[in-house]
This record gives C-alpha cells, structure tokens and sequence, in this order.
C-alpha cells in the first residue's frame, strides 16, 4: 500500500509538471506570426533566458541519468567527460556566440544552421543546404530517441509500468508542447527546467553527504571497496584522457545550441549569459559527478540493489526524500530530456520546413505555410525516434555520445573554419563536412574495435575534416561574395 502511496503521490507532481509546461506551449501559440517566431522567437530572447535555455537543452536526461551512471560505474574517471565540456562551452560562448549572431542578423537572415553555411559560402545550388538538412535529421533523430529512452526509463522505474507505455506518455507529453509553442515555448520552458535540473543536482549530493557522515566518510567506504573508483588515472592513458576530454568539441557543431547564439537580443547580452551560463553548467556536472561516485558509497552501506547503474539518481530521489519532495526531484529528469527533446524536435522540424520545402521545393511559400509544415516536421521526427527507442535495453550516454560526435565533426569544423578563416571555400565546406559525418559512422560501427586503446570517434572526425578543409580550401577559390561577406561580419564586430 505504501508503495502506492508513493507512486500517486509522485505521479501527482509530475502531472502538475507537465500541466504547467504545457500551459506554457499554449501561452506562446498564439504569439508565432512567422517562421522567424516560431524558430528563432523573433531574435528577441534575453541573456539568462539564452544561457539557461542554452544549458538546459544541452545536457538532456544524460546529466542526471548517463553521467551518474558512469561514474557509478567506473569512478572518478569519467569526470573527464564534464571537464571537457566545460571548456568547450566555454569556448563556445566566448568565441562562436558573437561572430554566428552578426553574421546570421546583419550579414544575411539565417534562421537555421544551414542558412547560415548556404549564406556563408554563397552557395546557390544549394549543395551544403542539403547535406546540412540530411546530418541533422539523422544524428537529431538518434539524439531525441535518447531523450525518450530516458523518460521511459525514469516512467518505469518510479512507477512500476511497462517501458513501452512509459514511452509512449513521455513522448507525448515532449512532442505536445513542442508542437504547440514553438521556439519561445522552449526557451522559456528551459528557464524553468534548468533552475529544476541545478537545484536537484545540488540537493541530492548534499543529502547523501549528510547521510553518509560527510565527506571524508564517504571516501572511506568507497576507498574500501572501491578504491579505483577515486582515481582519474585508473585504467585510463594519456590517448584516453584527451579522447574524454574531446566531448568539449562538440559543442562547436551543435545546431539546438548554436541557434541560442543566433536568437540572443543582442551581442551586448552575450557576456551576461557566458557567465550566468558557464556557472550553471559547471554547479550542475559537479553535482552530477557526485551523485555517481557518492552512490557507491551509499548502496553499500544501506545494502541497495541497483541493477542499472544510469538509474542512481531515480534510486537516490526516491530513497532519500519524501514522496512529494522525491516527485520534484524527479521532474528535474523529466525537465532535462524535455528540455534537451523539444530543442533537437524544433531544429529538426525547421529543417523540413525551411531548408527542404521553402529552399529547394517551394520558395514562394508564405512564412504562415513554413510555420505549420513545420509543427508537421515535430511529428514526423519523433515518430521515427520513437521506433528507434522501442528497445529498453538501449544506454543514454551511448546514443548521446554518438548524436554528439556526428554534429561536433561534421558541423564543428566548418563552423570554426567558417567564422576565423576568411580563405575557406564553398567546396571545402561541402568535403569538410562530409568527411566529418563519414568518418565518425564508419569508425564507431566498423573500426573501434580494432584498436586496443579507446579513442571517441569525435576525436578523428573532427581532425580529419579539418585536414579536409584546410587541403581543399588551400586547392580551390573563394568566391567573391563568400569574401565580402565575412568582411562585412568583421566590420560589425
């Protein structure tokens, strides 16, 4: 009886959760006049909203599910992982934002990522539109199948149901108010969900702390049982440190964080939400890192069973707080794989409907049309990843690892090339960014397991395409327009 005390309570708030992200989808519904609006919220979103939107939509369900897990499993090691993306996000907002959000404004009005490339390169055959539009409905499809894997496994796990049901309200829920609110709706949604996510990840860790007897015991127990696990050398060399450590790049190609950058109400609000954003972000990967190290401890010590590592923080939440407090803690999942889900639906939706249909197929369609074919895109798109995260055995971290790698080498490349190398070409743009999509495939499905030493497959899809680019630019001419233009960018710095 008390168990279902428990799971009524908890299903209480995450139904007054999710009643409230959708109140907000319909607030914004009738605030998108164009396509502007629904994708890119009119250019008029503020610092914090940028920054924590930026955040919340970055790190998914894999904060408080794949990363715990992983260093539950393996120790302090895996922190490597949350150093990397630091300084890459970092790097992201002090040297990308300024340059991608005078560019895609002033220079030409770019509401995609690959408006932005065709602009760039001034590519009127539309080549590099294509093979954007195709990288992104692919990998972006893979990436939201991880979000509803995670939903499904957190539904189960606190409710007891069957994964295919809890698939099926998670996805629900995730694809409603994307369909209905559009950019705004997401941007403001993720205000909400990153205050949830921050707050969860500082509480729980303290909580287990105080149980456990403080920091010190803590190290105690695990050095007892686990001492590896208090190690960042452990079963790890120095090819393997810097391949972890290359997740940082991939946040150069990632198109739901780049379009923040783009969004942001000015250049001038840019500082503000580098520093609002970078200390969230750094506040929420120690608290996720220590969810995982500090669980091993605490199972042990409470004799717990945990049969998946990646649920230590469902287990935690439930364990010790009260049902109520236990429910809010949870939705801070629920925020995370909808925050990161809805972001990668609408870029993906914006792709169908302004990179396919206005640009190639229909250019006389009305701002009004693209807006509503792209609500259709919403579906589409999560239909397909929903198929994709029917199988309950499928790892969090796995799928997002993959997504990010096929994003940071295809498209992060070229953008950094783009936005600091006035001599590259259109054709190096088109090789780069192919090379960088190939690569990352082929390696991670047919040759990582021959190497005896881990390297991620970011790491050589991202330097191969910069070779790529370099060798190819170096080879071909640069079109008169694509020189003006960065010249222009330049001028408005």
């Amino acid at each position: 009886m008390e168990v279902v005390n428990i799971n009524l309570e908890i299903a209480i708030v995450f139904i007054a959760y999710s009643l409230l992200m959708l109140f907000i989808g319909l607030y914004f519904y009738r605030q998108n006049k164009d396509s502007e609006d629904y994708f890119l919220g009119g250019r008029k979103m503020g610092p914090i909203v940028s920054a924590l939107s930026a955040g919340a939509s970055d790190m998914s369900g894999w904060l408080l599910m794949g990363l715990p897990g992983a260093l539950y499993a393996s120790g302090f090691v895996e922190s490597y992982i949350a150093i990397g993306l630091s300084i890459g996000a970092f790097l992201n907002w002090a040297f990308v934002a300024k340059r991608l959000r005078v560019y895609t404004s002033v220079v030409a009005n770019s509401i995609t990522i690959p408006d932005y490339f065709e602009t760039r390169f001034d590519d009127d055959k539309h080549i590099l539109r294509i093979i954007c539009a195709i990288v992104i409905l692919i990998f972006f499809t893979f990436y939201v199948s991880s979000g509803l894997v995670g939903g499904a496994k957190l539904f189960e796990a606190t409710f007891g149901i069957e994964y295919s049901i809890a698939l099926s309200v998670g996805t629900f829920i995730i694809v409603i108010y994307t369909f209905l609110g559009g950019y705004k709706a997401v941007c403001w949604t993720d205000l909400i969900q990153g205050f949830l996510m921050m707050a969860a990840l500082v509480v729980v860790p303290l909580s287990m702390l105080y149980h456990l007897g403080g920091y010190e015991e803590a190290m105690s127990i695990i050095f007892d049982i686990r001492p590896q696990a208090l190690s960042m050398s452990e079963n790890i060399g120095l090819v393997g440190i810097i391949s972890t450590l290359a997740w940082g790049l991939g946040y150069f190609g990632q198109p739901h964080i780049l379009v923040r950058f783009m969004s942001i109400r000015s250049t001038s609000d840019i500082p503000i939400a580098t520093l609002v954003g970078i200390s969230w972000m750094v506040i929420s990967l120690i608290g996720a890192c220590f969810i995982g190290v500090l669980g091993i401890a605490y199972i042990n010590k409470f004799n717990l069973s945990l049969q998946d590592p990646e649920k230590i923080f469902i287990v935690m939440s439930q364990v010790l707080f009260t049902p109520w407090v236990s429910g809010i803690l949870l939705s801070a999942i629920l925020a995370a794989i909808m925050s990161t889900a809805s972001s990668q639906l609408l870029v993906s939706s914006s792709t169908i409907a302004e990179d396919f249909y206005r640009r190639i197929f229909n250019r006389n369609a009305s701002a009004y049309q693209v807006m509503v074919l792209g609500r259709i895109g919403v579906l589409l798109v999560a239909v397909v990843a929903f198929v994709i995260s029917t199988d309950k055995n499928s790892s969090v971290l796995s799928i997002v690892a993959y997504a990010w790698a096929g994003f940071g080498a295809s498209f992060g490349s070229v953008m950094l090339f783009s936005l600091f190398w006035s001599r590259m070409t259109r054709l190096a743009a088109i090789f780069g960014m192919l090379t960088g999509a190939i690569v990352v495939v082929v390696y991670k499905n047919f040759l990582a397991d021959f190497f005896s030493f881990p390297i991620y497959e970011i790491v050589p899809g991202f330097v191969c395409a910069s070779i790529v680019i370099v060798i190819t630019s170096l080879c071909s001419n640069v079109r008169a327009g694509t020189k003006a233009a960065y010249e222009t960018m330049l001028k408005n710095l």
